[in-house]
């Protein structure tokens, strides 16, 4: 019996205990300048969540130009517990919870990228959306939050929240201590052409020939192939008016090669000759989907294209080895899939990526954990080893863009992995 009314006493002040801190982390957060706060239920287990709103300049450097509030999410363990921020490469409408944030019981800060989702300013000038300024943005919610938290701080994103990860580095090296990009491409040129070279070499010879033929035989059969796509289109509600369907449909078949090892597709499952028009069509969708070129497709990603375009680089298709079946895109040029309005069309300026490859080239990148996927497309634009700096590279052998985690390493991997994070945190991982 009085094991029973001391566990209750326990649980009673423990109880007391979290809604204590809740309420003292509510007022920690309200005090904060410029910050809106909305309590969100957890339905994952992973502390309290909120939902912030913070008040960001357009232009860090003049606030005369205005200001829009940026969405982030805080998961809330404890104050004697690291902080992960994520570093979004686009929108985030739910929190989810990282497996690195998991890995160090950490609190978790989710910032959602500029110009995307509810982070957008009311006057979309797109001049001000470029990494200085994406960077600038997680500077201040680091600042703001580093009173909330004052343990060590790391950053990680996947994709392009990846390489934003490594941007926001290289303008901020002194915010976080461990970096840990995922599978993030930084590009040297505005068209990258290390891709070519992996998309050249990546899997055995007979499934690249095998790529090739798919590609010239549905490429063969348009004729038969378009009508079927019109009646899809209506049926999936999709339009094509910053392409046309014929050339959406060129673009899916020229993109296949690239989203065929970006997620790890089975080269088994290529349909041969043989193999009915319908069932080959079905498969390419699946792989590489006409609506990816559809209006609603670029107006969400619109501006990811236009950071691209101008500053952040990104890759075209080779459409000349198909010169003889193509007939609504250029084949003197590889055609970027690129699509924004006139009035973004702004010149492509290669100084940071430069100055970025230069650095991570250098002796000053430390303590940055790089995963890529051995068979994503992406890894052909991944960060080169260097053994000038005291930083460690993943590239995990069979695993894709979508599956290239901590979770899928090696026990060798995974340790390594660990004892690299204690020797940076100075902190021990369980």
């Amino acid at each position: 019996m009085q094991r029973i009314i001391l566990s209750g006493l326990f649980l009673v002040l423990n109880l007391a205990l979290l809604q204590s801190q809740t309420s003292d982390l509510r007022a920690r957060l309200l005090n904060l300048p410029g910050v809106r706060i909305q309590t969100i239920t957890p339905d994952t287990g992973d502390g309290d969540v909120y939902e912030l709103m913070v008040r960001q300049p357009v232009d860090h450097t003049d606030t005369l130009k205005g200001f829009f509030h940026q969405k982030v999410f805080l998961n809330h363990v404890g104050y004697d517990r690291p902080a992960v921020i994520i570093t979004e490469g686009y929108n985030r409408n739910r929190p989810r919870t990282y497996e690195l944030t998991k890995l160090l019981n950490a609190n978790q800060v989710q910032v959602e990228h500029r110009y995307f989702g509810k982070s957008m300013p009311d006057s979309l000038n797109y001049r001000y959306l470029n990494l200085r300024q994406a960077t600038a943005d997680l500077h201040h919610v680091r600042e703001l939050l580093g009173e909330v938290y004052p343990q060590k701080w790391i950053s990680t994103g996947i994709s392009k929240g990846g390489a934003t990860t490594i941007f926001y580095r290289y303008f901020y090296p002194d915010d976080v201590t461990v970096s840990v990009p995922y599978v993030a491409p930084i590009n040297r040129a505005y068209e990258e052409p290390r891709l070519y070279t992996f998309l050249d070499t990546i899997g055995s010879d007979a499934c690249r020939a095998d790529i090739k033929a798919f590609q010239r035989r549905i490429l063969s059969e348009r004729e038969e192939i378009l009508p079927l796509l019109t009646f899809y289109s209506l049926g999936a509600r999709t339009k094509y008016t910053y392409v046309s369907m014929e050339e959406a449909f060129e673009y899916a078949v020229l993109e296949y090669p690239f989203s065929f090892w970006q997620y790890g597709q089975d080269c088994g499952s290529i349909p041969d000759a043989e193999a009915p028009l319908h069932e080959a069509l079905i498969y390419l969708l699946e792989v590489s989907g006409i609506d990816f070129f559809s209006d609603a497709s670029v107006d969400q990603y619109v501006p990811h294209y236009y950071q691209s375009a101008t500053e952040m680089g990104y890759y075209g298709y080779r459409s000349g080895e198909f010169k003889d079946l193509i007939k609504a895109l250029p084949t003197d040029r590889n055609p970027m899939a690129l699509f924004f309005p006139s009035e973004m069309n702004d010149a492509f300026n290669g100084q940071l990526i430069k100055d970025v490859n230069k650095w991570l080239d250098g002796k000053k990148a430390n303590r940055i954990a790089y995963i890529y996927g051995g068979i994503d497309t992406w890894t052909g634009s991944a960060v080169p080893e260097n053994d000038r700096v005291d930083s460690e590279w993943f590239v995990l052998n069979g695993k894709h863009h979508g599956n290239a985690r901590i979770k899928s390493m090696t026990e060798a991997e995974r340790t390594r992995f660990v004892k690299a994070l204690e020797r940076w945190l100075q902190m021990e991982i369980d």
